[in-house]
């Protein structure tokens, strides 16, 4: 039965098929392969596999043995990063980290703090040390494997040994080897990364002691030079600040004369010394004394004279007094005789307080040392701009200094346009020829858009016209089936009456009657019978609707 309805199906998607237009069919065509092509992508991309990755930077003795285990699990895997990365199933990831993990993979050489976990109680404070040291590389390897670009390290530390007899003491050093991927290098920003990771992790090391080299054998890091990297710093910082300025004075120019009109270049001298001064100064005080002291000493008698304050002989002649006084900045001494040989000294000693000033100045590295700049003008706009206006302009614009030695050099000279020109026509020819490949796509969809509207229009004529003969074929077929509708009563009468005789006949047991009456008036009917067979296999819905309406009327 269900084959019998599939076969029916069938034959009416071909004839409904054949019914169409050529435009129909080209549509209904294009219509299932386009289905076809999106299930067949959808299915491929559903049964391709997603890979993750189980472990990056592995050692070729830890990828090794974790790509065995894999082959032993039966799990698929893939190599990445020239072997040092593997790729697993992404729905397996987490578990076969889990198995990794618990088959002690990967087993690295870098083993850091768990050497210390193989001490014993007998183990020596040299072997103490040793471990110590090994396992702090261990660690910082880890660690400096870790930043993005490096694929491999190693940390060898220099730590001298403390001697409770001697003061002195040695400062550890350390060198980092780090080795990147094909075509990466690191930044200065991540060599100052490692050396301050490294000083860190060190006790007492300072990081100007630590240097840094690559694979290739080019010292990132010196000792005290700090981060040098495929470039200079130093010449990062030059090649910057020129930019700078010459980016500005050629944006001032181009406001003089017009663009493409003169070149500007700038050569700078930095000095990237780091320099500190002191100074110190003293000014008068009139604050009060810091300390003072006073003596006073008197003596009275009838001598000739007494000895001075400062060893010599205070006399009288003729009945004259000699008085002597004594004055400086920090000791005032007077003493004084009369003719009665009475004698009276005052010595007073002040410290003042003097101010002092002490300033500490420490220059920043990068300033600028000496300052050279080049300006060349078009001769053919040179003309009507006056030369020393702009080189006026120009050592205001980048702060011309000529006590350091800065100088200036204004020229106009003709310009070779041969390069601009043939720069301006191969750009005006991309031009033309983006143009025109935007026009030509304009045309393509222009075309396929009235291909498009084109077949829309004779489609639906197609479908106008199939319906409007759909509705003659119709009420013809209609009255057809009218027509046998009624034969098909006449038919099913006589049956019926043909049947009444049967069993008439039957019953009065006359066989040779019957079958002479059966055979000599069945040719009418066996030819109604055939012409119904033929109309139920040309249109068998249209019987079955039929038959279905006459099963409802008996019913009822």
């Amino acid at each position: 039965m269900n084959q019998d309805r599939i076969m029916v199906l069938l034959r009416r998607v071909g004839s409904g098929f054949k019914a169409f237009s050529v435009g129909q069919k080209a549509v209904v065509v294009a219509g299932v392969l386009v289905a076809v092509i999106g299930v067949w992508v959808y299915f491929s991309f559903v049964s391709t596999t997603s890979y993750s990755p189980l472990f990056s930077n592995l050692a070729t003795k830890d990828a090794s043995a974790i790509t065995d285990e894999l082959t032993t699990k039966g799990v698929s895997y893939e190599l990445a990063d020239s072997g040092a990365t593997v790729m697993v199933p992404t729905d397996q990831l987490y578990q076969l980290r889990l198995d990794m993990a618990a088959a002690g993979l990967p087993a690295s050489e870098d083993t850091g703090y768990a050497l210390l976990d193989q001490q014993g109680v007998t183990t020596s404070d040299f072997m103490q040390q040793v471990t110590y040291q090994r396992a702090l590389e261990g660690e910082l390897t880890k660690t400096i494997k870790s930043i993005n670009g490096v694929t491999a390290a190693s940390v060898h530390l220099a730590i001298p040994t403390k001697d409770v007899f001697s003061d002195a003491s040695a400062k550890p050093t350390a060198s980092v080897m780090v080795s990147t991927g094909a075509g990466k290098k690191l930044s200065d920003d991540q060599v100052q990364t490692i050396i301050h990771l490294v000083a860190s992790a060190v006790e007492g090391m300072d990081p100007t002691n630590v240097t840094v080299a690559g694979s290739d054998g080019t010292v990132l890091a010196a000792p005290g030079q700090g981060s040098t990297g495929s470039t200079s710093a130093r010449q990062q910082e030059t090649a910057a600040y020129e930019q700078r300025v010459s980016t500005s004075l050629q944006a001032l120019l181009t406001q003089v004369v017009g663009a493409n009109k003169a070149v500007v270049k700038v050569t700078a001298d930095l000095d990237f010394d780091t320099s500190e001064t002191k100074s110190q100064t003293y000014t008068k005080s009139d604050a009060p004394a810091l300390s003072e002291s006073t003596t006073n000493e008197a003596y009275s008698g009838t001598g000739a004279g007494a000895a001075g304050a400062n060893g010599g002989v205070l006399g009288q002649t003729n009945g004259l007094t000699t008085d002597t006084t004594t004055t400086d900045s920090s000791s005032t001494t007077s003493s004084s005789t009369d003719g009665n040989g009475s004698y009276k000294q005052e010595k007073a000693v002040r410290d003042n307080a003097v101010n002092s000033v002490i300033e500490t100045r420490q220059n920043a590295p990068g300033q600028v040392r000496k300052l050279g700049v080049a300006v060349l003008l078009d001769q053919s706009t040179a003309a009507a701009a006056n030369l020393e206006q702009i080189r006026q302009l120009a050592s205001s614009a980048v702060g011309l200094d000529t006590t350091r030695g800065d100088t200036i050099a204004v020229s106009a000279l003709p310009f070779d346009q041969s390069a601009a020109n043939t720069t301006a026509q191969e750009v005006a020819a991309q031009q033309a020829s983006d143009q025109k490949a935007e026009q030509f796509t304009l045309i393509k969809q222009g075309a396929a858009a009235l291909a498009v509207l084109v077949l829309l229009v004779v489609t639906w004529l197609a479908t106008r016209r199939r319906r409007k003969n759909g509705n003659v074929i119709r009420t013809a077929e209609l009255e057809r089936l009218d027509a046998i509708k009624a034969e098909l009563e006449r038919t099913r009468q006589a049956a019926l009456d043909t049947a009444d005789e049967r069993a008439r006949l039957e019953a009065a047991a006359d066989r040779a009657a019957l079958s002479a009456g059966i055979n000599g008036d069945n040719g009418p009917q066996e030819q109604k019978l055939k012409e119904i067979e033929a109309l139920v296999d040309e249109q068998p819905d249209e019987v079955a609707r039929l038959l279905r309406g006459w099963l409802a009327t008996k019913g009822a």
